[in-house]
């Protein structure tokens, strides 16, 4: 069989619903990592699901527990010649919470339905439906080449929604046996609906609390006003030391020196889409002489996520005894992921603000990673898109958002190659997660033409 039978096999496989049924079938299982309920649900969905799809294809699969996590992990392999390239897969089953009540008239979290054209369903965005199409992209050239012509590993995790607690660890005792030539997984956003895109690593993402704790209670703000501070005041101007009016970061240590030439060449044709329901990128705002691609992918951003002083819901005549804010900083590589929050605390202390208190809260800091876009293997997986597609794709040095991406280089040593099947409006984390079908049948079509690549010889590795 040729590689354009294998992407007809893919687009009939996907015209017929026999990718739905597959797909549906995951959906339906409330895999909330987050709902300490769920947990049998986690185990269920690896047993039931993923080792049974990935033994038909003749893997061999372990399921893998660490101490620190809470979920378990299922890895599978199929080695078919020590010779031939080795590519990781990953992927994780669990969800946030499915916020039922909340989803459109019509649609549900557990449950695959269409709604005016678009496919809805907790998942399948992030990450079922794209693990779904990698693993039956893998499957279809299996079918149609009667073996894969390289040798896959893959790690399905329970507890990404939550963290990836225990991944590092799990990679790190298994390092020897998770060895690969490259990672090529899904997950994340393209960079347009229409786009097929890669990206080559991820931003860091660090969370911290600032507070003032000023005094035990409130106090009348006629007798008081303007013989003490007001700690929501001094917070408010703490906060505004960090980041100009217009969202330029001022603290030094938390930008980079300069942007690569290779991220600015990638970058160039990058135009930022967020679809019909994204909101209106303001020029202003960000880090001056950069572009929108450049200002999301190749610098830092600085974000107040929760601020609260006083009480928002029955104000008081009375100046508060405290003032809170949850803080982020998401930023890139080049940055000292140990000097960012020794950094803040020395800024706070210039400009006077002693007194505020910096806490990391308890989400796990995900470190900066990016893979250089002129890298042999990108540029040969962005050939093997392009060749399936007819389009251009996009090369983002990093996804703007945060994934355990480092786990992968640093432990693994691995070069990663993320391939996403989501779109920037696809509501992801939030009630009505959707995709249209349109670019979930395309991204099968792109995969089973990676993965027929990968066993055809003209690899990187073969050369």
């Amino acid at each position: 069989m040729t590689r354009d039978a294998v992407i007809a096999l893919a687009q009939k496989c996907f015209d017929s619903g026999e990718f739905r049924q597959t797909l549906a079938a995951r959906i339906e299982m409330p895999t909330e990592s987050q709902n300490p309920e769920r947990a049998p649900v986690l185990a269920q969905y690896l047993d039931t699901l993923m080792r049974p799809a990935f033994e038909a294809m003749g893997f061999t699969c372990e399921t893998l527990t660490h101490p620190k996590a809470a979920a378990p992990f299922l890895y599978a392999e199929r080695i078919e010649d020590p010779a031939l390239p080795t590519v990781f897969g990953y992927g994780h089953g669990d969800t946030i919470r499915g916020l039922d009540a909340e989803w459109k008239a019509g649609t549900q979290p557990w449950a695959l339905t269409e709604h005016e054209g678009v496919w809805f369903g907790r998942g399948i965005a992030d990450n079922k439906g794209q693990h779904t199409i990698n693993m039956e992209a893998m499957r279809l050239v299996l079918q149609a080449r009667g073996k894969l012509g390289f040798n896959a590993k893959y790690l399905i995790e329970m507890g990404e929604e939550t963290g990836s607690v225990g991944l590092r660890e799990l990679c790190d005792a298994h390092k020897a046996r998770f060895s690969a030539d490259l990672l090529i997984a899904s997950d994340g956003p393209r960079l347009s609906a229409e786009r097929p895109t890669v990206f080559l690593g991820s931003r860091g993402s660090v969370n911290f609390d600032l507070a003032i704790e000023a005094r035990a209670g409130g106090h009348h703000s006629g007798n008081w006003g303007g013989l003490i501070s007001n700690p929501g005041t001094q917070l408010a101007h703490a906060i505004a030391s960090i980041i100009s009016p217009t969202g330029q970061i001022r603290i030094p240590e938390w930008v980079p020196k300069e942007l690569p030439a290779s991220v600015r060449r990638a970058l160039a044709d990058c135009e930022v889409d967020g679809g019909e329901d994204g909101p209106e990128i303001e020029p202003a705002w960000g880090e001056a002489g950069l572009s929108p691609a450049e200002r999301v992918f190749g610098w830092c951003a600085f974000e107040v996520l929760a601020y609260k002083t006083g009480n928002p819901d029955t104000p008081v005549n009375a100046i508060p005894p405290r003032a809170w804010a949850r803080c982020q900083l998401r930023f890139v590589v080049g940055i000292d992921a140990d000097e960012i929050l020794p950094a803040l605390r020395r800024h706070l202390d210039r400009q006077g603000f002693p007194m505020v208190s910096i806490t990391p809260t308890r989400e796990v800091m995900f470190h900066a990673t990016r893979i250089d876009p002129d890298d042999a293997w990108v540029q040969w997986v962005v050939a093997s898109l392009a060749k399936t597609s007819g389009k251009k794709p996009a090369i983002l040095p990093n996804l703007g958002g945060s994934l355990p991406n480092d786990i992968f280089t640093d432990v693994l040593g691995l070069k990663t190659v993320w391939v996403p099947h989501s779109y920037p409006g696809c509501s992801q984390h939030a009630p009505n997660e959707h995709l249209p079908p349109a670019l979930l049948g395309e991204a099968l079509q792109l995969m089973a033409g990676v993965y027929w690549d990968l066993g055809a010889g003209s690899t990187p590795k073969n050369r």
